[in-house]
């Protein structure tokens, strides 16, 4: 009776292994899927900063030839630093204490 018994342990600790290693390997892939996002996202924020860049390029100059001083202009600027995150935050439930 004694190898019965190992026998199901044994069993049980392999269908566990292998739940265990699917599970794993889903992870590899959601996290290979993350990685391929983020560094498409990285690209699409390098083309866009490369084009604002160009954008303020063309608008300082074409301020510059009409007499605005832009330094006034953008120190006169209120800028509000993210307000998305700080609005999006307050309405997670974090607050509240449902961690």
């Amino acid at each position: 009776m004694g190898f019965g018994s190992t026998a199901k342990k044994l069993q049980k600790v392999t269908e566990m292994a292998d739940k265990l290693y699917e599970r794993f390997e889903k992870l590899r892939e959601q996290v290979q899927d993350l990685t391929g996002t983020v560094e498409d996202t990285n690209g699409r924020v390098a083309e866009l900063e490369t084009e604002l860049a160009e954008q303020r390029a063309l608008v300082e100059a074409l301020a510059e030839q009409q007499g605005v001083d832009v330094e006034s202009v953008v120190s006169d600027v209120d800028v509000d630093p993210e307000p998305a995150v700080e609005s999006s935050e307050g309405n997670d439930g974090r607050a509240d204490g449902n961690d």
